[in-house]
């Protein structure tokens, strides 16, 4: 019986016909494939520039770096999640990489190519009998990658914003899914978060796993049985859409100084057709497994401002846990592949690190209500940054929300005047009524609402602390103070600038001076104060020692470390002296 070469060898058909071929298919086994991969490290095969050749492997591709262009190549495998094994399935998705990726990075996508020849003299788009098809891209060098970049302390917080405002867009304008479709119905969302359990089950033997896999499983039973009538309005809705599907750090490149996102799944429908929080929640989870939680927290943020999606907070908990599993499972997959050595080892270093991170996530939930207090110009928007970073909120900005009521952007301006149009009573009444509905969908999912507004009316203030009592979880209230002098600059510089979504102006500080309804006695047992004038130089913000704030503070898991030198931001609690060095 002639093998699989042999029949290849013996056929001359155009590559464009072995799929039709049933004689002329060669069908790579693994071992013939690896031989490939090996001829293929020749740079002579890729033209005379090429010097040397660098092999990436994953456990599901090749990657061959040639100084100018990549190829990857799909492994010849079949796993409970894709299927490569035929020559046909591999040309099927390579294509499909290269349709979906060009819908954000054209630029890097180029050709899917064939490699002709045979296994020990292989060509790169030569005539003949198909051995393999690769995916030809565009070459950038490694350091480029934001997994790299924030390894060398290079990632900032303008990467940050401007990958959420990205990933935003990108949503916005993909194709959705239809409500009544074949993709993340409730009962296939559970079944693929159940599935990375048993793909990892069925690789190990090791009983020392059974407990936390067991536990996780559990919670993800438990929490998708609380969150299925959300998942389901939310497929209903239209927020189910043909996503990226792998969108961490290491998927997303500085590529000409611009960001940009690549390798998104062609292999399997059903990861791709997701819910968009699905898509955010990977990015959250990889910043928090890489220890930077503060950008985690500005990310989501970020997005959930330009997305205004705060509904999707409530399966955002799932998502995450979801995902830190996809990656343990990866992880996992990738040390069973590996012969004992470093390699190995740092992929079940991998593997345990995502599956405390998705523990951690599962079992911490601690929600409370935190509001600012303060006039025009005082700096409530710039502490909210700064204590949403720390304290792992969720933040709902007024100026943001009260113009989007209305169908306007952030900085869209609405020439409003006080106590008129977006300033109108009746529609600041409307107003604190959405925030409330949106912090009561947050603080119901487990998280810190923090609310950045003036709340220098009582009734807004008393709204917020009957939804404090009526969810049972503690109130804040952040009020920032600074001199009327400095205020009315402030507001006079902010107006010049015409870069925030607030437009108060000077007459509105001076409405607000005159008509604010102070703090009340019975409310100073859960104020915090801020003196607004001092500097933020290099921000970061240490948790006060009063209770009130260190129960709202995520713990620090030891693998997770924050990449800030802390500043000290002198925050006091009661009437503490302000200005001190250390925080009440």
């Amino acid at each position: 019986m002639k093998t699989n070469l042999e029949l290849a060898d013996a056929c001359h058909a155009p590559a464009e016909s072995i799929r039709s071929c049933a004689q002329c298919e060669l069908e790579l086994d693994p071992k013939l494939q690896v031989g490939l991969i090996a001829a293929l490290r020749n740079p002579a095969h890729f033209g005379g520039q090429c010097k040397g050749i660098k092999l990436l492997e994953t456990h599901i591709s090749f990657v061959l770096l040639t100084g100018t262009y990549a190829y990857k190549i799909k492994k010849v495998i079949r796993l409970g999640f894709l299927d490569f094994i035929s020559l046909a399935a591999r040309r099927f998705y390579c294509e499909q990489e290269l349709r979906l990726n060009r819908r954000f990075a054209p630029a890097l996508y180029l050709d899917v190519v064939a490699i002709t020849g045979s296994v020990e003299q292989p060509q790169i788009g030569g005539s003949g009998p198909v051995l393999d098809y690769a995916v030809k891209m565009r070459e950038f060098p490694q350091e480029a990658l934001l997994s790299n970049v924030l390894e060398r302390n290079a990632l900032t917080t303008d990467h940050i914003d401007q990958l959420a405002a990205i990933v935003a867009h990108f949503h916005r304008d993909i194709d959705v899914a239809p409500a009544d479709g074949p993709f993340a119905a409730p009962d296939d969302v559970l079944q693929l978060a159940l599935a990375n359990f048993a793909e990892i089950r069925a690789v190990t033997a090791d009983a020392e796993e059974r407990p936390d896999l067991d536990q996780l499983e559990m919670w993800t039973r438990s929490e998708y049985a609380l969150r299925r009538e959300m998942i389901a309005a939310r497929r209903q809705g239209g927020f189910v859409r043909e996503c990226h599907g792998d969108l961490h750090l290491g998927n997303i490149a500085l590529v000409d100084g611009a960001l940009t996102i690549f390798d998104c799944i062609e292999f399997n429908d059903r990861m791709r057709w997701i819910d968009v929080m699905s898509e955010v929640a990977f990015t959250v989870m990889d910043l928090e497994h890489r220890g930077r939680r503060a950008y985690a927290q500005r990310f989501i943020n970020a997005y959930l401002e330009q997305a205004g999606d705060y509904g999707g907070v409530a399966v955002l908990r799932f998502y995450v846990v979801y995902r830190a599993m996809v990656r343990a499972k990866v992880a996992f997959l990738r040390a069973a592949q590996l012969a004992d050595g470093d390699a190995k080892a740092a992929s079940q270093r991998d593997y345990n690190d995502h599956l405390r991170l998705a523990t951690e996530y599962a079992m911490d939930a601690r929600p409370a209500v935190v509001i600012t207090h303060g006039f025009a110009g005082c700096g409530k928007t710039t502490l909210s940054q700064i204590l949403l970073e720390r304290i792992a909120a969720i933040r709902i900005r007024t100026d943001v929300e009260r113009k989007r009521l209305r169908g306007l952007g952030a900085r869209d301006s609405s020439r409003s005047s006080i106590d008129s149009a977006l300033y109108a009573p009746e529609v600041t009444r409307m107003t604190y009524d959405h925030l409330s509905r949106l912090a009561r969908t947050v603080v119901e999912s487990g998280f810190t609402a923090l609310i950045d507004g003036t709340f220098l009316r009582r009734w807004q203030r008393d709204m917020f602390r009957d939804l404090a009592a009526g969810l049972r979880v503690p109130l804040v209230i952040v009020d920032v103070s600074a001199t009327e002098a400095t205020l009315r600059e402030r507001v006079r510089q902010r107006a010049i600038a015409a870069t925030d979504a607030s437009e108060a102006g000077v007459a509105v500080l001076e409405h607000q001076l005159r008509s604010h309804d102070p703090l009340g006695s019975d409310e100073r047992g859960a104020v915090v104060t801020y003196d607004g004038e001092l500097p933020l130089s290099h921000p970061q913000l240490k948790m006060p020692s009063a209770a009130s704030w260190t129960n709202l503070a995520p713990p620090q898991s030891p693998s997770l470390h924050d990449p800030l030198e802390t500043t000290q931001i002198p925050i006091c609690r009661n009437g503490s002296k302000k200005g001190t060095a250390e925080l009440c």
